[in-house]
């Protein structure tokens, strides 16, 4: 199988967006009940079914009034609650007792805050001016009767599914999960209830990639590990190949044993890259074999950590229904000064101190689950920067 040239960082994600944006099959629609549909895709754009708020609606305890009226002194005619409608007409020089989201009378155009007025039993004294809708949500200032509540593609949160529930939506439409294939490869694997040899390690990367995919909305399919021989390699590969996405994790190195590209052209596979010009995780495959796309993941588990967020992820988001998935960085302020070889992206493990402040964990490499697991995010080195000073501004990418 011929090799391609390395990507950069951009150019590999870009690549695994465009390929499966345009080659995925659209996933299937399913109903969930509202309350199973957070985390979930969501796969027809659900309208509001009236206008919210569907009258003009208090956003204090207070008086409404006429603003025209103020500064001055009112009659305050009786009071209205949140849950009751409101029987009341304003008029000039009159007020209505109100609380936090009830209607507000007609009549009246602003809401003063209790905080700002004096009352002795039903008189009102206004000492200040108050703006014309000053404390009052309009009608359908929120959403419109017909407009989209929540769109299409979009994954649900729990904010969103208050949204749904607000506007009566008690089953949901949403995309089906993907079933991701984990198939994990190498002779010094042993399952993680095994007391490994000096030489073996426990299947570590087979857990990881199951807890990302589940986090990510897909559903692990966990495959046994497959032994460094080649035949092994393309029979559990044929199976894994029957799911909508298949993550394989090590054998993608240039090593006499590194089998899995060699497995792979068995079924005619197309590979988009094999190389990517970052750290961890540079000989990190993707292509496709039939319909069906592949990540070929290096085997150490930062490595393979990195590369499922920053690509595979990508591609689960997409076929999971997702219209334009991104990755969650942002910018933070060194704690102390950084400096690396230049020449490639590095994604390496860094804590995030009072959502503040960056500081680098020192790590063994990518075969440091221990620097791994004491991550909450990934600084990242941009390949033409060698150094960084403390307090400077650099990206990261969240790991949680």
């Amino acid at each position: 199988m011929a090799h391609v040239a390395a990507l950069t960082f951009e150019q590999a994600r870009a690549e695994v967006l465009a390929r499966v944006a345009a080659l995925a099959p659209s996933p299937a629609v399913e109903a969930v009940p509202l309350y199973a549909a957070a985390g979930r895709v969501l796969a027809e754009t659900v309208p509001a079914d009236r206008d919210y708020p569907p009258e003009p609606r208090s956003m204090r305890d207070g008086f409404a009034i006429r603003s025209a009226d103020a500064p001055g002194e009112f009659d305050v005619l009786g009071e209205v609650r949140a849950g009751e409608p409101c029987r009341f007409t304003v008029g000039p020089r009159q007020a209505v007792e109100i609380m936090t989201g009830a209607t507000v009378p007609e009549g009246a155009d602003a809401v003063v805050m209790i905080e700002h007025v004096h009352c002795e039993g039903q008189r009102l004294r206004v000492p200040q001016a108050v703006e014309a809708g000053a404390n009052i949500s309009p009608r359908g200032s929120s959403l419109a009767a017909g407009s989209p509540a929540i769109e299409a593609g979009t994954r649900l949160t729990p904010a969103s599914v208050a949204l749904l529930a607000a506007v009566g939506a008690a089953r949901v439409p949403v995309y089906a999960r993907p079933r991701v294939a984990i198939l994990p490869t190498g002779d010094e694997l042993v399952e993680v209830d095994e007391t490994p040899a000096p030489w073996q390690i426990r299947n570590s990367n087979s857990h990881a990639l199951a807890a990302q995919v589940r986090r990510a909305g897909g559903e692990p399919v966990a495959l046994p590990p497959v032994r460094d021989r080649l035949e092994e390699t393309v029979e559990s590969l044929e199976e894994a190949l029957t799911q909508d996405l298949v993550l394989l994790s090590g054998g993608v190195s240039a090593g006499k044993y590194d089998l899995v590209e060699q497995a792979l052209a068995r079924f005619g596979a197309e590979i988009y890259f094999d190389r990517v010009l970052i750290q961890p995780g540079q000989p990190c495959v993707f292509g496709r074999a039939g319909k069906t796309f592949f990540f070929g993941l290096p085997g150490n588990p930062a490595s393979t950590f990195v590369c499922f967020e920053i690509f595979a992820r990508a591609a689960l988001d997409l076929l999971g229904g997702v219209r334009q998935p991104v990755l969650p960085f942002t910018l933070a302020a060194l704690a102390e000064p950084f400096r690396h070889k230049p020449g490639l992206t590095r994604f390496l493990p860094a804590r995030l101190e009072d959502g503040a402040r960056i500081r680098p964990i020192p790590w063994g490499g990518s075969g440091d689950i221990r620097a791994l697991a004491l991550a909450n995010c990934f600084l990242v080195a941009d390949p033409d920067r060698p150094a960084y000073e403390a307090g400077e501004l650099i990206r990261l990418l969240m790991a949680s």
